[in-house]
């Protein structure tokens, strides 16, 4: 019995990560007043937010964290926040917008 696998290249996948600060969820126990302990996930507060890119003139959808909303408008912006964040936090469709954003703002 031969088994196909399908092409995921035109697929979107939904991970519960932020495009931004890279958090992921996180495993823990509920605790009952017995204290019985169970197994659950910590799961990130994310939103699809679009930004404003002055310096591309374009919006930008991303799928952010609440935390990650709050940090862009105290930095002054998106690109601002792009610009002076390193990008091993970064997803890999953020990391070519600010490749973009850095020839855009040389």
């Amino acid at each position: 019995m031969k088994t196909t696998s399908i092409p995921l290249k035109n697929k979107k996948l939904m991970s519960k990560k932020c495009e931004l600060t890279g958090k992921i969820p996180l495993a823990g126990n509920n605790v009952s007043h017995a204290n019985n302990k169970t197994r659950r996930r910590f799961l990130p507060n994310l939103k699809k937010v679009t930004f404003t890119s002055e310096l591309l003139k374009r919006n930008i959808k991303l799928n952010v964290s609440n935390s990650a909303v709050r940090t862009v408008d105290k930095k002054g912006g998106f690109d601002l926040f792009i610009q002076n964040t390193k990008s091993k936090n970064l997803s890999l469709r953020v990391k070519k917008i600010k490749k973009s954003i850095a020839a855009k703002a040389n």
